[in-house]
């Protein structure tokens, strides 16, 4: 008889042990949900705020340029920009397997030669993440055709990372059709410094490029979602312990 009650608070213990726990990771687990929520949402009024601010032109571009990569990274990304310059066709490359609007194409990068009032070229390039196009799935190896103007233009945008890099089994030698763009090596073939940026065209289409850009999507309430989940199996896990071990014995005893 003794063994018997040593078995059984034996037990008891190790549930409770076990309930105190896996209570304890549910609220763990739902609390960090909760603060990746509140991490995204300060990420998405960051970028709000950027976006709200005047447009730098060529001369508060070329300021970025100057105060290296960490700061442009932490300051000015998703920064308006209204920019002059010349396009550098030559170096045009097309981004395969790129989508919007969930069709499958090209996004096309070109460098821009930055020019001052005068027209005169200044020593500051900027790759442009000019648009898409859609792209010949009869002939893979053909490039679409698009407008490419020759004199000064002015185009709009935003500050942004180099184009995303997707997953490459490794690139061949490089053409105008990439997987993905090895951004000091797109320097080197340049031969001018580009920075640590890229500038997102935006605007309706025209060139034959959309800019229907993907918007920011920080899967916010997904994390709100998880955290709701965490926290109902902690409670469930704390009701069935209080149940089982406290509640139901009682119960049978009387």
């Amino acid at each position: 008889m003794v063994d018997v009650m040593a078995d059984r608070g034996k037990a008891f213990w190790v549930i409770t042990v076990a309930a105190v726990l896996l209570t304890a990771v549910g609220v763990r687990l739902g609390v960090w949900q909760l603060d990746r929520a509140h991490q995204k949402e300060a990420w998405v009024a960051a970028i709000a705020n950027q976006a709200s601010r005047p447009a730098l032109d060529n001369q508060g571009v070329a300021q970025v340029a100057s105060q290296g990569s960490s700061s442009v990274v932490a300051e000015y990304v998703h920064r308006p920009v209204r920019l002059t310059g010349r396009w550098l066709p030559a170096h045009t490359v097309f981004l395969d397997n790129r989508q919007m609007n969930g069709r499958v194409g090209f996004y096309v990068v070109t460098p821009l030669q930055l020019v001052d009032v005068t027209g005169s070229e200044t020593p500051l390039v900027v790759v442009v993440q000019r648009g898409w196009v859609p792209r010949d799935f009869l002939d893979r190896a053909r490039v679409p055709e698009i407008v490419t103007p020759g004199g000064p233009i002015e185009i709009v945008g935003r500050l942004a990372p180099p184009p995303t890099q997707l997953y490459s089994l490794g690139e061949a030698q490089p053409t105008r059709i990439r997987q993905n763009l090895d951004w000091p090596a797109y320097e080197k073939e340049l031969g001018e410094p580009i920075g640590s940026y890229s500038v997102v065209q935006t605007g309706v289409m025209s060139e034959g490029l959309l800019r229907e850009w993907p918007q920011v999507d920080a899967k916010i309430y997904t994390h709100y979602g998880y955290a709701a989940q965490w926290f109902a199996l902690a409670a469930l896990i704390f009701v069935l312990y209080i149940w089982f071990q406290w509640i139901a014995p009682h119960r049978v005893k009387n």
